[in-house]
């Protein structure tokens, strides 16, 4: 008997609980115009190295869709015309009036997906994804958010990239760049034995010149000893510089293994890597340095590329590539000393 008035004394209150959670609900309303975020202010983005540390802001406002709810808000960068498509995030919080970042950062940011020392056409905006407040009842958070979207600021980034060093006067316009941003610049440059060229650093606007291997500011203008492509390597710690040929090409069978002319490949500055457009025989090849096996680049051993084309890697010198498909190719070839890697693009 005891057992069975506990059991009702139970069911009791059980129904009062749910009762109670139905009167006591609250319902959520949401408007039928809600408010988006707006993107108010958007700073001058021309960006500079010089200015690194200095701190921009974005000014904003919220969103109001009408009923009570926390707000994460997304800046969002895309290429001009590109619908979003392309979407590079700037910023993510709740912070949406000021939304403040450095110099530095917004470029690091902002070169993965725009090119360096140029003028960019972008697009950006501010996207707000909702989360309701607990106990609302209200959707919106899950896998299907609620998101509002700011009308579209349209305007012009310009971004730095690495320190780098310009040649003038060298007949095109080329560069090399300092990596680690410590006064070391390297790259590979195209010359003219007929052009002598000097060295320019932009941020300090400073001039360089030498001979023998010795730099020296407003110094002479440096000549290379024959043309084609050279790897230039420069020291403006110690004012020092190397300089020497630097000639990809490609070898196979169907060049007698380089009793034949090697085919000349060109670099491409901005992408970094070698490039050639050429017809390949079934057979053997490879690349190497200066038309020289003192380097060359192979796939560790003799290994079959696919008809249509593909990539490798290229860990050291040993080994053939046997084209497997007849026809046009497209290559680009990354080197990195004496390995690399290789990706061949069927016409």
């Amino acid at each position: 008997m005891k057992n069975r008035i506990f059991i009702l004394i139970a069911m009791i209150g059980l129904a009062g609980f749910f009762s109670g959670c139905e009167e006591d609900g609250e319902k959520v309303f949401i408007d039928d115009n809600p408010v988006p975020p707006a993107l108010l202010e958007v700073p001058d983005l021309t960006l500079q190295r010089s200015n690194a540390t200095d701190t921009l802001i974005f000014f904003g406002s919220e969103v109001d869709p009408g009923f009570t709810a926390s707000a994460t808000y997304i800046l969002q960068a895309c290429p001009a015309g590109n619908g979003f498509e392309d979407v590079t995030q700037i910023y993510s919080g709740a912070e949406v009036d000021t939304i403040k970042i450095s110099v530095s950062d917004l470029n690091g940011i902002l070169i993965k997906a725009f090119p360096a020392d140029e003028t960019s056409d972008i697009d950006i905006r501010l996207r707000a994804v909702l989360t309701v407040d607990a106990g609302t009842g209200a959707p919106g958070t899950g896998s299907n958010p609620m998101e509002y979207y700011s009308s579209t600021v349209s305007t012009t980034v310009t971004i730095y990239g690495l320190p780098r060093l310009d040649l003038l006067n060298s007949g095109m316009e080329q560069k090399i760049e300092s990596p680690n941003g410590d006064g070391v610049y390297s790259g590979f440059v195209n010359l003219d034995d007929a052009q002598a060229f000097t060295l320019y650093d932009p941020d300090t606007e400073t001039t360089y010149g030498g001979t023998g291997g010795t730099l020296a500011e407003d110094g002479a203008a440096i000549a290379a000893d024959a043309d084609g492509w050279h790897e230039l390597t420069v020291n403006v710690n110690d004012l020092t510089y190397e300089l020497g040929p630097y000639s990809v090409g490609v070898v196979g069978e169907f060049t007698t293994w380089g009793e034949d002319p090697d085919f000349p490949m060109v670099y491409n500055q901005e992408k970094g890597f070698w490039t050639i457009d050429i017809d390949l025989p079934t057979g053997p090849m490879k690349f190497r340095l200066n038309s020289d096996w003192g380097v060359n680049w192979g796939p560790g051993s003799d290994t079959d590329l696919p008809a249509d084309g593909g990539s490798l890697e290229l860990p050291d010198s040993n080994g053939n590539i046997i084209i497997t498909g007849a026809g046009n190719y497209t290559i680009e070839l990354v080197v990195n000393g004496s390995s690399g890697s290789v990706t061949f693009i069927k016409n």
